[in-house]
């Protein structure tokens, strides 16, 4: 019988923010743990949560490589080296555990193993323990809503643009930036621009023993810095001119008829 290859949530940093399911997969000694790395110099950082967590490995665990690239043919060769690095074990009937920060299924590297190992072996199991977002947990940190009552949100890589950001404004309460450092000053100077600076919240590694968060005109302070690969932007448009609305399906409940009985 084939191991399953599970996808573990471990949230976006804080070791107190990973779920009781994840915490009892990872308490298991018959495991083996696999999790992401952008190179053999750059440490994991989904290991890192588990270790500030006090939790220790199994006897067996190896990091997997992706490197940071758009390539497409490169991102698919990593992909399927790590499918036959874990492969062996699985059809051993060994259950593989694959270390994601974050959620596993937002932009993580685990759909694209769990759809290379079905792929070349469509025996195996890839379900997903969910977890916390790192964008859900960047509102709690920056005390703001992430979306209330009929609010609508867009989650935007920003790989996209400004220009595809613009684009979105005027539909949405809500925008999360995901990936900002790329474009980072040029969404500050939009930021600045259309007068959303007040409702901007910066956050890099959230949860992390490093964190940053940046609010309002603080975030200015970032135009020509470095920052992390984890870092987003929550942007609440709230001078949002909403259209009509199609109410909800709730509706007033009718008095139920009264029904009497006849001789």
């Amino acid at each position: 019988m084939s191991g399953t290859l599970w996808g573990i949530s471990l949230g976006p940093g804080d070791p107190g923010l990973i779920t009781r399911a994840a915490w009892e997969a990872l308490q298991r000694r018959d495991t083996i743990w696999v999790y992401p790395a952008r190179s053999g110099k750059t440490p994991s950082y989904a290991f890192d949560i588990v270790v500030r967590a006090g939790l220790a490995p199994p006897p067996e665990h190896t990091q997997l490589l992706f490197p940071m690239t758009h390539d497409g043919e490169k991102l698919a060769r990593a992909w399927l080296r790590a499918a036959e690095t874990v492969l062996p074990w699985l059809r051993a009937g060994r259950d593989v555990l694959f270390l994601v920060e974050g959620d596993a299924s937002t932009y993580a590297t685990f759909g694209h193993l769990a759809r290379t190992v079905r792929a070349l072996d469509d025996s195996i199991a890839t379900p997903i323990i969910a977890g916390v977002n790192a964008f859900t947990a960047a509102c709690a940190m920056a005390d703001v809503p992430f979306a209330e009552q009929d609010d609508t949100v867009a989650i935007v890589p920003a790989a996209y643009g400004v220009s595809a950001v613009e684009r979105l404004l005027p539909d949405f309460d809500t925008l999360v930036l995901m990936k900002v450092k790329p474009i980072l000053d040029e969404l500050i100077d939009w930021l600045e621009r259309r007068a959303l600076l007040d409702g901007s919240h910066f956050i890099e590694r959230v949860g992390a023993p490093d964190e940053r968060r940046y609010s309002g005109a603080e975030i200015l302070q970032l135009r020509g810095t470095k920052v992390s690969y984890l870092s987003l932007l929550i942007v609440k448009h709230n001078h949002r001119i909403r259209g009509e609305r199609i109410k909800g399906c709730l509706k007033k409940s009718s008095p139920l008829p009264i029904i009497t009985e006849t001789a």
